[in-house]
């Protein structure tokens, strides 16, 4: 599943999400279009995801996601 299924299966924003994943709302932005970002903030999101879906999610099972 790519990040932004993720985001919509949570019923979250962009907004919402970085501010569940405790970062940039820039930065998730970026990673919703492909953009590279660090293996610190794909840990990030898939906590936040992994915590509001209650199953463990690892940022390698997200499609899409370029770390």
């Amino acid at each position: 599943m790519k990040l932004e299924e993720y985001r919509i299966r949570c019923g979250w924003s962009q907004n919402v999400m970085a501010r569940q994943a405790g970062i940039d709302a820039s930065t998730v932005g970026k990673a919703l279009r492909g953009e590279t970002i660090s293996i610190t903030t794909a840990d990030k999101l898939a906590t936040a995801i992994s915590k509001k879906l209650g199953q463990p999610i690892h940022f390698s099972e997200i499609e899409g996601l370029n770390v």
